[in-house]
């Protein structure tokens, strides 16, 4: 029997993210392979962590290649994006929350690789006059992975729908929290 690895690595994340001293067994149960399959993969925690980082930078990669940053106005690209990335949130919650001990060179080039479209993206909508000026776009893109991760925690823990979640993170953003007072 094939193992799926992309499932493995995001049953592995879900577990992870909320509670980071999960054991590789709890990780196979959830996946539903066995002990020896899970190491047969993955050498051990470090590895099956490496592979994470690297799985989903990625995922994070191709979602923002498949929201077409680039193309119409910046509100309609982070829509696109939101909805591209909520089937890997569950990932980016791990990635964005407990990665710090894990990172290297590679990785760190990776986020830095996010990084730069994300915040050219907010660049864009703030020069067209889309976005708030007064957040920079490092801080909007920050929050835009803490709303990602916030999001999927919320999902998998029932506090929020999964039908309401790209709306929710998307008018959140966009909107501020602060309630206009126009009529």
């Amino acid at each position: 029997m094939a193992v799926d690895r992309a499932h493995v690595l995001k049953e592995a994340a879900a577990l992870l993210t909320r509670r980071a001293t999960v054991s590789m067994d709890e990780i196979a149960r959830a996946a539903g392979i066995s002990r020896a399959t899970l190491h047969r993969h993955f050498a051990g925690r470090d590895a099956l962590i490496r592979a994470l980082e690297e799985h989903g930078i990625a995922q994070c990669a191709q979602a923002m290649d498949a929201a077409r940053l680039d193309e119409g106005d910046a509100p309609g690209a982070l829509h696109r994006l939101i909805e591209e990335v909520e089937p890997i949130a569950s990932v980016l919650a791990f990635l964005f929350c407990e990665n710090q001990l894990f990172e290297g060179d590679a990785v760190n080039a990776g986020w830095a690789t996010l990084d730069a479209r994300l915040t050219a993206l907010f660049r864009r909508g703030q020069e067209e006059g889309d976005f708030r000026i007064d957040l920079s776009p490092a801080w909007l893109t920050e929050a835009l992975y803490g709303l990602i991760g916030a999001g999927a925690w919320a999902v998998h823990e029932g506090r929020v729908a999964r039908n309401d979640l790209h709306h929710s993170i998307v008018e959140l953003l966009l909107g501020g929290i602060r309630r206009s007072m126009e009529k």
